[in-house]
């Protein structure tokens, strides 16, 4: 999994901060959010999916990556 915010479009409502403590914080200026692991462990995507889909302004993207070793 990758992960990238879009900071740009961040409203500073908090969810992902609150969700995944481990992955997303907030600047103390602006409330806006930082990434603080742009690959989270297997142990914390589920957590970061569920942050992805409580924020309010969709900023968070997720890439899945392909682990298959099918041709």
């Amino acid at each position: 999994m990758d992960v990238r915010v879009d900071r740009d479009r961040c409203i500073g409502a908090g969810m992902c901060a609150l969700t995944a403590p481990e992955i997303f914080d907030q600047d103390e200026d602006e409330g806006l959010v930082v990434l603080l692991n742009t690959r989270p462990p297997q142990e914390r995507r589920a957590a970061v999916r569920i942050a992805a889909g409580a924020c309010p302004a969709a900023v968070i993207t997720l890439t899945e990556q392909d682990t298959s070793t099918a041709p």
